[in-house]
C-alpha cells in the first residue's frame, strides 16, 4: 500500500540500489535533428515540459530556443539553457519534469515552465498523460514506455546505473517526488532563533558534539511542509469559504469573523507528527492558560534522547516552545548513543535481532523467543532465516536477569559514544552484582543481631571514637559520592555506574566486610560500636546512592537497613534525600595509608599462600622482618590472621637466608613456616626476578631519554625513580634469596 500522503525529507531514506540509465532520442521540431535525453525513470517524460542544456555547451548551443516534440504525447516542449545541467554528465541534456523531480521544479521556475502532474496518489498513471498509460502502475508504466520508444527505434542505450532510491523509513516503499498542494511553514525566522538559543547557552547539548550537527541543519534549513492526508492528526487552521478563499485561524468562530459567512469548510489535512510534538513541552502543561504546571515545570532541567531525533524533535521543541511561551524547553538536552546488537548491526524486525527487555527482565524459553520472533511474518524464507538465528545466537533462550540488572547493565554501557553495542552476556555481571549487594545485606542483618543494643539512635557515625578501619571507609564513601556527584552533572552514567560497583564489590564487600568481622569480635565494646553503626550507615548510603541505578532492590533492603540505623524519614527511599558530604560530617577524603599497607599485606600473603598450593582451610604461622616501629603492624596482627588465614603472625628483626618463599614489601620480608619444595621456589623466584626486571626495563628506558626528562611532569619522573629504586632493591634481594636454593 502506497502512502498517499506527504512526507519529510527526514523520514526519507535513500539507498544506493543497482538500476539502469536509458538514452532516448527526442526529435527537434521540423528538424531531421534528435536531441538524446538519458533518465533513470522513463515513465515520468510523460511530464516533460522542456529539456535543458548547458548555456556553454557548444554541441547544443544552435538548438537554444528551438522546439522539440515530445515522444508518445505529441506535446511540443522548448530547448532551454540551463547552468544546472552538467555538461559531462550523461548525454549533457536534461529532461525536465518540474511535477515530479525537486531540481527539475527550481528549474521549473525559473524559465516559468508548465507543471505537469502525471501521477494518482495511489502511483498510477492519471489522465495527463495519453490514454494508452492512464491507470498503469508506475513501473507498468515504465515498461510500456521502454516498449513503445523502442518500437519507434528512439530507444539508443541502456546502460547498468548504480543511482540514489528514495524509500519510506517505516515501510520501505519507493517514494515518488509529486506536485501536490500542501501547507508550509517559513523557517528563517525560527531557525535564527533555534540557533541563538543554542549559541547563548540558554539550551547545552551533552555531549556538545552534537550542537555542530544541530547548527549545520539550522543554517541550512529549508522551509517545512507541516501538512500531511492521514486520517489522524491536528488539523489544518484552515477554513475554505465557497469561493475556494480560506482562512487561517484560532477556531472555526474566529475564521466565521474573518470571513464574514458560516458557510466554510475546514481543510481535510492534518498537521505533521512532529509538529504536533513540537508543541509537547508546554502544551501539556495547560498551555495557553498560566498554570502552576507550566510556571513549576516550563523550562525542565534535561530531554534525554536519541541523535536521530535532533532534526524531528528537539529542534522543533526548542524553536516552537521559544515562539509560543517565549522560554526554552529544557536547559540540556543529554543524547544517548543508539543500541545495537552484539555485532553492531542496527536491531530491526527484520533481522531478528530486536531484543524485548521484558524478555530479559522475565526470560523466554528459546522456542517462545523463535515463534515471538516470527510469529506475524509472512515471507516464510525470512521467518525460517530469523529462526535459524535466533537458534544460533540464544539456544537457551534468556534466564531472567530482572529488572534491576537490565537497567544497571544500560547504566555501565551509557557512554558518550554514538552507537551502544549490546551483549545479553554484559547482563550477567550486573545479576551478579545485584546478588553480591543482597548478600552483604544479609550477613549485615545477620552479624549485628548480637550486637542491637550497639546501635546508635542519634543516626550520626561522625560524632563515635570510629577505628582505623571505619576512618578507611567512610573516607572512601566519601570519595565515592564526590565522584559521583561529578558524574551525574556530566551525565557519565557510565562513571557512576562503575563507581558504585567497584567500591560497594571491592571496598564494601571484599574489604570492610572481612576487616569489619574482627571488629565485632573485639572484646573492646567501643571498638564493636564504631563497626556496627558504620556497617549500618555505609550500607544504608549505598543504597541510597544505588537507588537511580538499581530501584527495586534498593527499595526492598531499605525499608529493612534504614529503619535499625534511624535513617528511615519517608516513607520510600524513592523520596529519601541523596546522599551529601556533609550528611556523614566527611572532610578529610584522605584515605588512611595504613590501611592501603594492610591491604597489601593481606594480599601479598595470600599471594604466597597460592604460590605454594596451601589449602585455603589451613593455617600456617606468618613471620614478618621488620626493622622499624611494631606499634603499626601490632594493630594488623587481628585482620592478617583473620583475612590471610594464620595462625599467628611473628615479629622477627632478622630471617637470615631462611630456605623458604619470601615476599618483600615496604622494606619488610614476608615468610609462612612451611616446608618448602626446593625446585619450586627456584621457578617461583626465577619468574618474580623476571617480571620485575622487565618492569624496571621499561622505566629505565623513559628515565634515560632526555626527551622525557625534559619534558615529563616532574611529579611523574620522581614517582618513576622511586619505582626503579624500589624494583632493584626486590630483584637484588630476590636473586640472593635465589642463591639459597642451589
Amino acid at each position: 500500500m502506497r502512502r498517499q500522503t506527504a512526507v519529510s525529507d527526514l523520514e526519507v531514506k535513500s539507498t544506493e540500489e543497482s538500476g539502469s540509465l536509458w538514452h532516448f532520442k527526442y526529435p527537434v521540431k521540423d528538424s531531421d535533428e534528435f536531441i538524446v535525453i538519458a533518465t533513470t525513470r522513463p515513465e515520468t517524460m510523460l511530464g516533460d515540459v522542456a529539456v535543458a542544456v548547458n548555456p556553454d555547451d557548444e554541441r547544443f548551443k544552435h538548438l537554444i530556443g528551438q522546439s522539440l516534440v515530445l515522444p508518445l504525447v505529441g506535446r511540443v516542449i522548448p530547448i532551454i539553457a540551463d547552468d544546472y545541467v552538467d555538461v559531462n554528465f550523461g548525454t549533457g541534456c536534461v529532461k525536465i519534469t518540474p511535477a515530479h523531480d525537486f531540481n527539475d521544479y527550481e528549474i521549473g521556475k525559473r524559465h516559468n515552465l508548465e507543471m505537469i502532474n502525471i501521477l494518482t496518489l495511489d502511483g498510477n498513471i492519471n489522465d495527463n498523460a495519453p490514454d494508452k498509460y492512464c491507470g498503469l502502475e508506475r513501473f507498468a508504466a515504465r515498461k510500456q514506455v521502454i516498449a513503445d520508444l523502442d518500437a519507434l527505434g528512439l530507444l539508443v542505450d541502456t546502460k547498468p546505473h548504480k543511482l540514489m532510491v528514495p524509500r519510506g523509513e517505516r515501510d520501505d516503499v519507493v517514494l515518488e517526488p509529486l506536485l501536490t498542494h500542501q501547507w508550509f511553514i517559513n523557517m528563517d525566522s525560527f531557525a535564527k532563533k533555534g540557533l541563538d538559543l543554542v549559541k547563548n547557552g540558554d539550551v547545552r547539548f551533552v555531549p556538545d558534539n552534537w550542537q555542530v550537527i544541530y547548527n549545520q541543519w539550522l543554517e541550512n534549513i529549508q522551509d517545512w511542509c507541516v501538512s500531511r492526508q492521514l486520517w489522524w492528526g491536528h488539523r489544518i487552521p484552515a477554513y475554505y469559504d465557497e469561493a475556494g478563499k480560506f482562512y487561517v485561524a484560532r477556531s472555526k468562530d474566529e475564521a466565521i469573523k474573518q470571513a464574514g459567512t458560516d458557510k466554510l469548510v475546514q481543510d481535510q489535512d492534518v498537521l505533521d507528527t512532529w509538529f504536533s510534538s513540537a508543541l509537547w513541552s508546554f502544551s501539556t502543561l495547560g498551555w495557553p492558560e498560566e498554570t502552576r504546571e507550566l510556571k513549576t515545570f516550563l523550562p525542565s532541567n534535561v530531554l534525554v534522547t536519541g541523535f536521530d531525533i535532533i532534526f524531528f524533535w528537539v529542534a522543533r521543541m526548542v524553536m516552537f516552545t521559544d515562539e509560543f511561551t517565549g522560554k526554552v524547553p529544557f536547559k540540556d538536552v543529554y543524547v544517548t548513543g543508539l543500541i545495537q546488537d552484539s555485532q553492531g548491526n542496527k536491531m530491526s524486525k527484520s533481522k531478528g535481532n530486536v531484543i524485548d527487555p521484558l524478555d530479559l527482565i522475565d526470560g523466554i524459553s528459546n522456542a517462545d523467543l523463535v515463534n515471538k520472533r516470527t510469529k506475524n511474518l509472512m515471507n516464510p524464507k525470512q521467518a525460517e532465516s530469523i529462526a535459524r538465528q535466533t537458534n544460533k545466537d540464544y539456544p537457551q533462550g534468556f534466564d531472567a536477569f530482572g529488572a534491576d540488572a537490565l537497567r544497571f547493565t544500560f547504566a555501565l554501557l551509557a557512554t558518550h559514544g554514538r552507537e551502544v553495542r549490546f551483549d545479553v552476556k554484559r547482563i550477567n555481571g550486573s545479576r551478579n552484582f545485584c546478588n553480591k549487594l543482597w548478600n552483604a545485606s544479609r550477613f549485615v542483618l545477620m552479624n549485628i543481631e548480637s550486637h542491637r543494643d550497639l546501635i546508635s539512635k542519634d543516626a550520626d557515625v561522625s560524632s563515635m571514637h570510629l577505628g582505623m578501619v571505619d576512618t578507611w571507609i567512610l573516607a572512601s564513601l566519601g570519595i565515592l559520592i564526590k565522584e559521583l556527584d561529578f558524574a551525574y552533572q556530566t551525565y557519565r552514567f557510565d562513571i557512576a555506574a562503575q563507581k558504585i560497583y567497584e567500591f560497594v564489590w571491592n571496598d564494601y564487600c571484599d574489604w570492610y566486610l572481612e576487616l569489619a568481622k574482627v571488629n565485632l569480635a573485639s572484646s573492646d565494646v567501643v571498638v564493636r560500636a564504631s563497626t556496627v553503626n558504620t556497617l549500618l550507615q555505609v550500607l544504608e548510603c549505598i543504597l541510597r546512592l544505588v537507588h537511580p541505578l538499581m530501584p527495586f532492590i534498593s527499595e526492598d533492603l531499605w525499608q529493612e537497613i534504614a529503619v535499625l540505623c534511624s535513617k528511615k524519614h519517608t516513607s520510600s527511599i524513592m523520596v529519601a534525600s541523596y546522599p551529601t558530604l556533609e550528611e556523614f560530617a566527611i572532610k578529610d577524603l584522605a584515605i588512611n595509608p595504613q590501611v592501603l599497607v594492610l591491604q597489601e599485606l593481606v594480599t601479598a600473603v595470600r599471594n604466597l599462600r597460592a604460590e605454594m598450593n596451601l589449602n585455603p582451610s589451613l593455617k600456617v604461622p606468618l613471620v614478618i622482618e621488620l626493622k622499624g616501629k611494631l606499634d603499626t603492624i601490632q594493630e594488623f596482627i587481628p585482620y592478617l590472621e583473620s583475612l590471610a588465614k594464620l595462625s599467628e603472625v611473628k615479629i622477627v628483626s632478622d630471617l637470615g637466608n631462611e630456605i623458604t618463599s619470601i615476599a618483600i614489601l615496604h622494606g619488610m620480608r614476608l615468610m609462612l613456616e612451611v616446608e618448602v619444595d626446593k625446585s619450586v621456589e627456584r621457578i617461583r623466584l626465577s619468574r618474580e626476578i623476571e617480571k620485575l626486571t622487565k618492569e624496571l626495563d621499561k622505566i629505565k628506558v623513559k628515565l634515560d631519554n632526555e626527551e622525557f626528562i625534559k619534558r615529563a611532569p616532574k611529579d611523574l619522573i620522581e614517582r618513576d625513580t622511586l619505582r626503579a629504586d624500589e624494583l632493584s632493591g626486590k630483584i637484588s634481594q630476590f636473586k640472593a634469596q635465589l642463591t639459597t636454593y642451589v
